[in-house]
């Protein structure tokens, strides 16, 4: 039986356990706060705490939010920031994070197979159907975005950083903040309106709405829009490999 520690690396919080082929949770779910600004070498430190923790593992696989490349990070987005998201950037660490080999690191660090990719592509890995195109849409911190192609991980696109409103990006215009100012109704049409200006730039035919903050969208959804539970971050850990042909 082939055991996976699944890590979902979250704006606020670090969260992992161990899964079984088919998914299902062989420990307890651990949680670990992310303190700012988090350097890659405490980073680490939150990772090997959660694997020490959780339940003996074969391979594991780790969602990061940002653009992660064949294992590297090429960037992430809050972690090397001094106070937590939206706040002034620490350069020296956003250097540390640009190109790391995190996979690498890991496989030497745990003497196991590790795979890392985004952590909306982990999400997603646990509900596509794999069939047509498929498009996965995370709330949290900010906005995450994964794309399917029959089942298959297309190449990432940074969405939260696109302009969207008077020069605010995706992430400021609807992350966790945006929701606790404008209020739940009112944040929530944007949602709404977030689908309907982007259904004729994917012509997907499906959409799936997931992170912590889908549960507090308002309003009846569109029928090719289907809301998915924020534990589904930690589950496609195992179903990832799977979709990679491992």
């Amino acid at each position: 039986m082939m055991r996976t520690l699944s890590i979902d690396c979250g704006g606020s919080g670090i969260k992992g356990c161990t899964l079984g082929p088919d998914g299902g949770l062989l420990s307890e779910r651990i949680r670990v706060k992310v303190t700012y600004p988090l350097s890659p070498r405490s980073f680490l430190g939150i990772l090997d705490t959660i694997a020490e923790q959780s339940a003996t593992f074969d391979r594991a696989t780790v969602g990061l939010p940002g653009i992660v490349r064949h294992g590297q990070v090429v960037h992430t987005p809050h972690y090397p920031r001094l106070a937590g998201p939206r706040t002034k950037v620490d350069q020296d660490l956003a250097q540390a994070w640009a190109h790391w080999d995190l996979a690498g690191e890991l496989r030497t660090r745990w003497g196991r197979d590790v795979m890392v990719l985004n952590d909306a592509e982990m999400q997603g890995a646990a509900v596509v159907s794999g069939v047509g195109l498929e498009v996965m849409l995370t709330l949290g911190t900010g906005l995450g975005c994964a794309i399917f192609d029959g089942g298959a991980i297309a190449p990432k696109l940074e969405l939260s950083h696109a302009t969207v409103r008077k020069g605010q990006i995706y992430d400021q215009w609807l992350g966790a903040e945006a929701r606790r100012r404008l209020g739940v109704k009112k944040w929530s049409r944007r949602i709404h309106t977030m689908l309907a200006e982007l259904r004729p730039v994917f012509w997907w035919d499906r959409v799936y709405l997931g992170g912590g903050e889908a549960k507090r969208v308002v309003g009846q959804l569109p029928h090719d829009v289907v809301r998915v539970p924020n534990i589904m971050g930690i589950v496609g850990g195992a179903r990832a490999w799977e979709l990679a042909g491992a």
